[in-house]
């Protein structure tokens, strides 16, 4: 028996596009939500196991992460939790940081601390998620950029906990297609913007990233550690003409 990929966030989005793909390369998961009926049709149509998870509690974490281990270890560790929020300097608050940030980046922490005798059991690999905006200056991205920021440093700091037997890298989208992206995505005119400021001229979608993600769990990765990979259609390293 091969030791299960835990997949926590796999509601929707990226999560759900990395776990269809591993599935389809028949590698066991296990699916982790805060509430787990969200996900069980899912987990049926591949076969998975489900977990229940709050990200926001530490001991839930530890739960889920007890539970979905196998005799064997855990042979990765995807943590596609997340969160989009965009306020301007003069109206965050104190809540919208620690919030943000305790969402992304401690239960990212969490995870890994959890979970790391199991992933250094079966030589394991980790992914987390940042944001093109955590190394771009854009405005009204304070909150999510400093808490994806931290998820950046996070992935390194771990890297070099865990090596040699576990990998942590990290992914930095840009905005894709996903749930959390809806409320910017649904009007056509700023969709069309934003598209617009990628030099790819388009937005990404979930399995821009998932299939990122899918690459660095493996074995292809498996001198790859400590690197925050963007999938970003060249938006944090390039100028679209015109801009």
């Amino acid at each position: 028996m091969t030791a299960p990929t835990l997949i926590m966030g796999a509601r929707g989005g990226i999560g759900e596009a990395l776990a269809r793909r591993l599935a389809a390369a028949g590698q066991p998961l296990v699916l982790s939500a805060r509430d787990p009926q969200t996900i069980q049709p899912l987990a049926q149509a591949l076969g998975a196991d489900v977990v229940a998870c709050d990200v926001l509690d530490a001991d839930s974490i530890k739960a889920a992460v007890q539970s979905a281990q196998s005799e064997e270890g855990l042979a990765g560790l995807a943590y596609c939790v997340g969160n989009i929020v965009l306020k301007p300097l003069k109206n965050l608050s104190e809540k919208d940081l620690l919030d943000c940030y305790r969402l992304n980046t401690v239960g990212a922490a969490i995870a890994v601390q959890a979970a790391a005798p199991a992933l250094q059991k079966a030589q394991g690999s980790v992914v987390m998620f940042s944001t093109v905006a955590a190394g771009q200056g854009f405005g009204n991205h304070a909150v999510i950029a400093a808490a994806k920021g931290g998820v950046e440093a996070l992935a390194r700091s771990l890297a070099a906990d865990l090596a040699p037997s576990v990998r942590v890298n990290c992914i930095a989208p840009s905005i894709s297609q996903t749930e959390i992206a809806d409320s910017l995505l649904s009007n056509e005119k700023m969709a069309e913007a934003l598209a617009a400021s990628h030099p790819l001229k388009r937005v990404g979608v979930a399995d821009d990233s998932a299939a990122m993600a899918a690459f660095l769990l493996g074995t292809d990765a498996s001198w790859i550690t400590g690197q925050v990979f963007p999938v970003d259609g060249g938006r944090g390293a390039l100028r679209a003409r015109g801009q």
